[in-house]
């Protein structure tokens, strides 16, 4: 039977369909409401776990999404990324003697319930004559975004692209994170007043110096940029994808049907290349493989992605080093050679050095190949505002989230690396509340707490 674009986009809806009430209400039920509950603890943004839970069972679920939202801007979208297996779902007492409570499943209960019922949880705070300009409206903007206008600031988000949300709008596929889900985060720090001026890029629409001249504060959140060279020979012909480009095309319809039949090869070995294989499986390709030169101990995707991927059939080439694209008569993909790899001693960074295996190149037939090797940085735009920096990752003041220029602040990717810890959603959002509390304690001596 003949696939078309049509068919494909069904291939792009969520894939867990979330609790049934009756599911919510009985797991919900099971949970022990612990008194200094470990979950809370293990949560980066401290969710209030056992309390929304409670709420879910006394059907109180207005409640139960304000206490996930007030400690989680993007709260809904972290019920679906989040690794809750190594988070608080990791620490549910209940490990120990059954299985823990389905909590990412109850938060996305919850904030479901929200989006359906187009719940307004939040109100802006009384104006305090402070205004502030934040560069990008991923997670770490969003989330400093709604505490600023909590606070009564007048905030302006600067965004690139057509609409704000950043990598849980763009970057994580459709069937794992809708668009929709993001963008009502979006809505709901919109609701507060706050600005978002889309399809602006700092830097080139606007100079820097207009953002430090205009405004009291900025807050630098501008995430990652595209992936970078392989340094290859044929990595410029047809048919080599950026996975990060790639997935976005799968979030902005039409889909189209160039896959379905072909062969895909992916680079890499985190969640981004995950996404760029099982993205490639729903778009018809017959055979996909991920192609990583060290091995599975050392992949950096989480557990969950690695077994959705297997479910979706994906090959896993490990210790496999790919050495030149090559194309057809036309300029077009038609092969990849790779080298065998083994593990030598421990790099800088602890794990073991790929070695190449001697006399071991092959080569495989291909018809697309995505790059998926990390991401490169917007250091252009860094250096523009004048900020000191280790290759792209800003350095600040670990304390109050300052750079190097007292007045801009910086969270979420932009200052992920280099020791600063793991670039997850939920560590960006929390990271955007404490720029928020660190710059309005700059302005008005604020104390520690939350601004709600």
């Amino acid at each position: 039977m003949h696939t078309t674009p049509e068919d494909l986009i069904g291939n792009f809806k969520e894939a867990n369909a979330g609790l049934t009430s009756q599911k919510a209400m009985d797991e919900s039920n099971r949970c022990l409401y612990c008194y200094d509950a470990p979950c809370i603890k293990a949560c980066p943004t401290s969710i209030d776990i056992p309390s929304f839970i409670k709420k879910i069972a006394s059907g109180n679920m207005k409640g139960s999404a304000i206490k996930i939202m007030t400690s989680n801007p993007v709260g809904a979208s972290c019920a679906r990324v989040c690794p809750t297996e190594e988070l608080c779902e990791g620490a549910c007492v209940l490990n120990e003697e059954t299985t823990p409570i389905m909590i990412g499943d109850l938060q996305r209960y919850a904030t479901d319930w929200a989006i359906k019922n187009e719940q307004v949880l939040f109100k802006a705070g009384k104006s305090n004559g402070k205004t502030v300009a934040i560069v990008g409206g991923g997670p770490g903007g969003l989330s400093a975004a709604r505490e600023l206008a909590l606070l009564g600031y007048k905030v302006t988000i600067f965004e690139a692209e057509e609409r704000a949300g950043g990598l849980n709008s763009y970057g994580i596929v459709s069937f794992r994170l809708p668009q929709d889900v993001a963008l009502w985060e979006v809505e709901q720090i919109e609701s507060l007043g706050v600005e978002i001026r889309t399809n602006t890029t700092i830097g080139k629409d606007i100079p820097t110096s207009e953002l430090l001249d205009r405004y009291d504060k900025v807050v630098l959140a501008i995430g990652m940029s595209s992936v970078p060279d392989l340094g290859m020979e044929g990595e410029d012909l047809d048919g080599v994808l950026d996975a990060i480009e790639f997935v976005k095309s799968t979030k902005t319809p039409p889909i189209t049907d160039e896959m379905i039949g072909k062969k895909v090869v992916v680079i890499g070995a985190g969640n981004t290349a995950i996404d760029g294989a099982t993205c490639s499986v729903r778009l018809g390709a017959e055979n996909v493989k991920i192609l990583y030169r060290r091995t599975a101990d050392e992949m950096t995707a989480y557990d969950f992605e690695y077994e959705f991927a297997k479910q979706d059939g994906i090959e896993f080439n490990w210790l496999t080093q790919p050495t030149k694209v090559i194309s057809d008569e036309n300029g077009k993909v038609k092969a990849i050679e790779c080298i065998k790899m083994e593990l030598g001693n421990p790099d800088k960074d602890g794990r073991r050095r790929p070695v190449a295996v001697e006399d071991s190149i092959f080569t495989l037939e291909v018809d697309y190949v995505i790059k998926a090797i990390g991401q490169s940085r917007y250091t252009n735009l860094i250096e523009g505002f004048g900020l000191q920096h280790d290759d792209g990752v800003v350095t600040i003041n670990e304390e109050t989230y300052q750079t190097s220029n007292t007045k801009v602040f910086a969270c979420g990717d932009v200052i992920f690396g280099k020791g600063q810890g793991e670039a997850m959603v939920v560590s960006a959002a929390e990271q955007g509340k404490k720029v928020a509390y660190a710059l309005h304690r700059e302005l008005f001596g604020f104390a520690e707490g939350t601004a709600s």
